[in-house]
């Protein structure tokens, strides 16, 4: 049996894919008299039978050697596009992550949408969210893996896009489609060069390939851009980040999964390409460099929003900031240990977000406070689930920055330098947000507030003790390192040697630094709610995130607004006006050979002859 589920592990990204199709009578319209529930039970008894199904076989290859399942698509004496998927611990488990915030997700939404006319049609695109992802966490195959990042862009595109009847929903639907665009036509042109190139696009060929791999040093250069500039999308990396923000007009339990692991789809695939991209300096450099931009930039722009979801959407970005940092400094495990810890805790976050938003019916947090007697799950998942996300021991994501600084001795100083700001600044929002919401005196929308209903309380109360578990979980994986660990000796400065010494101290200190200003500030009320820096102009460039989006506007819309306009132009008065030359031109010679005609035969000849030797002079005089 055991055997059976392993050679047919394929099958688990099919049940969300076939959960979708059996909810079309009800998402369709088709069948209206039982409700829309019946949809939601047939894709939710297809996650569990995923989970289930992948939780054997996760079990079985632990310890055990990878193995392939290759599907043969096309091939041809130089061409084979082989579709390969990968049976090992770290793609099963990455899998299973899919399946159970999936199902937690969809449980939780059985609550939150429960009076949505459309529930059917929003069941229908979870189970392609979640065939999409989990088909993507088992593929092995660089071209299947953007096939599924496709139909993820497209199930992103319908689900923020779900309420259409709004038209900021649409807006945000439409950008979030057309930013992920961009990244994407790139990618593709890495794709098309690496089958022809590689000779294969299976991610375990590509690394055998790369070793030894010798292209020009410009052409492994642009290899690496177009290869990055996907993730750089998905994931909402700096330049291609403003998407996400807006995505948070969709339905709250499809943002569970969106900033949990669906931008961290992009990342994954990024990790598999890592000895690819290795292969240009300037490729990891610029991994680096973006990823250290959007994780400071995002981090400052997150504590100056207002509205929860964008609050929290904005420290998603940040983080992964950090895992284009460690992928771009060839540190593919600690990516995947980020990848993991900050699914589960943001996951968690967003769950407590949504509850708070359908009980107060508003997402500014100015407008609420005083929920902490009120909604104690709630205020248990934000705060578990807050502990988890920032490096405060001796939950997940300590463990995972610990292992970082203490796992690899050639880390940078300034590297350190960034950790230790980004988790003090994602410990002074997440402070900050915990003030506004739940401490505080009650106000207008949060006096009556009272405790979501168990449908929600349920799998809320499921992901707490998921996240306090995480630090067993990786025991048990034996993914932690011992606090005895030997330093390794590395040149440098007396300042440099020191504070490497000291950073895991460092850490917890940097958390308990932003706890405490958020604190000082927000529980304490040493300052003004919320609370605004004495510069205006300081304030205003966190909060409109940098002016990115004026800066599009003053370049990029400019740019193609005027070539558009030029192009209308010269379509209209140029290419259009010879057309309409060459139309006048005949119209008005036909009309005035029409009165020039006799009917005499030797007219005719006469005219003949004349085109005839006119045109035989002219062949003479030009040649």
């Amino acid at each position: 049996m055991t055997d059976f589920l392993l050679q047919t592990s394929w099958w688990i990204p099919l049940y969300g894919l076939f959960g979708a199709i059996l909810t079309l009578p009800w998402s369709t319209g088709l069948v209206r008299r039982t409700g829309p529930r019946p949809a939601a039970y047939f894709n939710l008894l297809m996650t569990v039978l995923a989970f289930i199904h992948g939780s054997v076989i996760f079990r079985t290859t632990w310890d055990e050697p990878i193995q392939q399942i290759i599907i043969h698509w096309v091939q041809t004496t130089d061409l084979d596009l082989s579709l390969a998927l990968e049976i090992s611990p770290v793609s099963l488990g990455s899998m299973e992550l899919v399946t159970s915030l999936s199902l937690i997700a969809q449980c939780y939404a059985l609550g939150y949408m429960e009076k949505d006319w459309a529930l059917a049609r929003f069941f229908a695109l979870m189970g392609f969210f979640e065939a999409a992802i989990s088909g993507l966490a088992l593929s092995d195959s660089l071209l299947l893996s953007y096939i599924l990042l496709e139909l993820l862009t497209l199930s992103t595109y319908l689900l923020v896009g779900f309420w259409y009847a709004q038209p900021l929903v649409v807006t945000a639907a439409r950008d979030a489609f057309l930013t992920k665009r961009v990244g994407d036509v790139l990618l593709l042109m890495g794709v098309v060069y690496l089958s022809t190139t590689a000779g294969s696009l299976s991610f375990s060929d590509l690394e055998t390939w790369s070793e030894t791999a010798s292209l020009p040093p410009l052409t492994a250069t642009l290899l690496g851009l177009a290869l990055i500039a996907g993730p750089i999308g998905k994931c909402a990396q700096f330049p291609l980040h403003l998407w996400l923000d807006e995505a948070m007009e969709g339905p709250n339990p499809a943002s569970i999964l969106r900033n949990s692991v669906v931008v961290a789809s992009g990342a994954y695939v990024l990790i598999k390409l890592q000895p690819v991209l290795a292969l240009s300096p300037i490729a990891s450099t610029t991994l680096v460099v973006l990823g250290t931009v959007t994780a400071i930039g995002a981090s400052l722009v997150s504590i100056a929003q207002i509205d929860i979801k964008r609050a929290l959407s904005h420290s998603t970005s940040a983080y992964l900031g950090l895992v284009f940092i460690a992928v771009g400094e060839s540190q593919v495990d600690i990516a995947l240990l980020l990848l993991l810890t900050h699914a589960i805790a943001k996951s968690l976050i967003f769950m407590s977000a949504g509850s708070i938003i359908l009980t107060t019916n508003t997402q500014d947090l100015t407008e609420m406070g005083g929920l902490w007697s009120k909604m104690p799950a709630t205020t248990t998942a934000f705060i578990v689930g807050s502990a988890g996300l920032v490096a405060l021991m001796p939950l997940g994501t300590f463990w995972t920055m610990r292992r970082w600084v203490n796992g690899f001795w050639t880390v940078p100083l300034w590297l350190i330098l960034v950790l230790l700001l980004v988790n003090c600044l994602t410990a002074l929002n997440l402070t900050r947000i915990f003030g506004l919401v739940f401490a505080g005196k009650p106000q207008q929308k949060t006096r009556r507030a009272p405790e979501v209903a168990w449908p929600m309380a349920v799998p809320m109360v499921a992901m707490i003790i998921v996240t306090l578990l995480v630090p067993m979980m990786l025991q048990q994986w034996q993914l932690l390192l011992s606090w005895n660990a030997p330093f390794v000796e590395v040149p440098a400065s007396g300042f440099a040697e020191t504070l490497r010494q000291v950073t895991v101290p460092l850490l917890l200190i940097s958390g308990l630094i932003g706890v405490t200003i958020g604190g000082a500030i927000y529980l304490y009320g040493m300052g003004s709610k919320p609370f605004k820096l004495p510069w205006k102009g300081l304030q205003d460039l966190f909060a409109y995130d940098f002016y990115i989006d004026r800066v599009y506007n003053l370049t990029v819309v400019l740019l193609v607004s005027r070539i558009s306009a030029l192009s209308a132009w010269i379509d209209r008065y140029i290419i259009d006006g010879i057309v309409n030359a060459f139309g006048l031109a005949t119209l008005f010679s036909g009309e005035g050979l029409k009165y020039s005609i006799s009917g005499q035969s030797q007219f005719y000849l006469l005219t003949i002859a004349v085109g005839v030797g006119g045109l035989v002079g002219l062949m003479l005089w030009l040649f």
